[in-house]
C-alpha cells in the first residue's frame, strides 16, 4: 500500500514537471555576422554558405533552430551594391517559395513584408512556410518557419516574426 503511494506522487510529480516544461524555450539570439536580433525558441545552429542570386555573389548566414517540428531561421546576407538589395531580397523570397513548391494560387501575403506558403517538400509532405523578407540598409532577412499546417500556430509566429529586430 505504501509503495502504491510512493509510485502515485511520483507519477504526479512526473505528470506536472512535464506539464511545466516549455515547448518553446524563447531566448534571444543575435546575428553572428549580421545586425539583428530575435527570439528564438531554442538554441540556434550558425552556418554561412556562399551563394550567387540574380547574378550577384553573396554571403549569407544562417540561424537556425527545430522544435516541435517546426523549423525556424533566419538568413542574412550584407549587399555591397545598395542599389540591388530589391531584387536580392525578391530572389530570395522566389527562391523560397520554389523550395517548397508553392504557387501563386498557395501563396498568399499575410502582410507588407510578409508570406504564408502553403507547399510540399520533395517527398510529397504537405508543408507550410511563413516567411519575412526584409532590407534594411545593406542588408536582406529573411525570417523562415517551416513545419506542418497543424504545428503552426498563430501565437508562435506572431512571437517569432514580430521579435526580429534589426540593429
Amino acid at each position: 500500500m505504501k509503495f502504491a503511494i510512493h509510485r502515485a506522487i511520483l507519477l504526479s510529480s512526473l505528470v506536472l514537471c512535464t506539464a511545466c516544461s516549455p515547448k518553446f524555450d524563447w531566448r534571444d539570439t543575435r546575428g553572428s555576422d549580421a545586425p539583428y536580433s530575435i527570439l528564438m525558441p531554442g538554441k540556434a545552429l550558425s552556418d554561412s554558405k556562399d551563394l550567387q542570386l540574380e547574378g550577384i555573389h553573396l554571403k549569407m548566414s544562417m540561424q537556425a533552430t527545430e522544435v516541435g517540428g517546426i523549423s525556424f531561421a533566419v538568413g542574412s546576407s550584407k549587399v555591397e551594391d545598395a542599389g540591388q538589395t530589391s531584387l536580392v531580397m525578391e530572389a530570395m523570397k522566389k527562391g523560397m517559395i520554389r523550395n517548397v513548391q508553392g504557387t501563386p494560387e498557395t501563396t498568399r501575403s499575410t502582410g507588407p513584408d510578409m508570406l504564408e506558403v502553403r507547399g510540399k517538400l520533395r517527398n510529397g509532405q504537405p508543408i507550410m512556410m511563413v516567411g519575412r523578407f526584409l532590407v534594411r540598409g545593406p542588408w536582406v532577412y529573411q525570417i523562415v518557419m517551416l513545419g506542418q499546417e497543424k504545428d503552426m500556430k498563430q501565437d508562435v509566429i506572431d512571437t517569432y516574426m514580430t521579435s526580429f529586430k534589426s540593429n
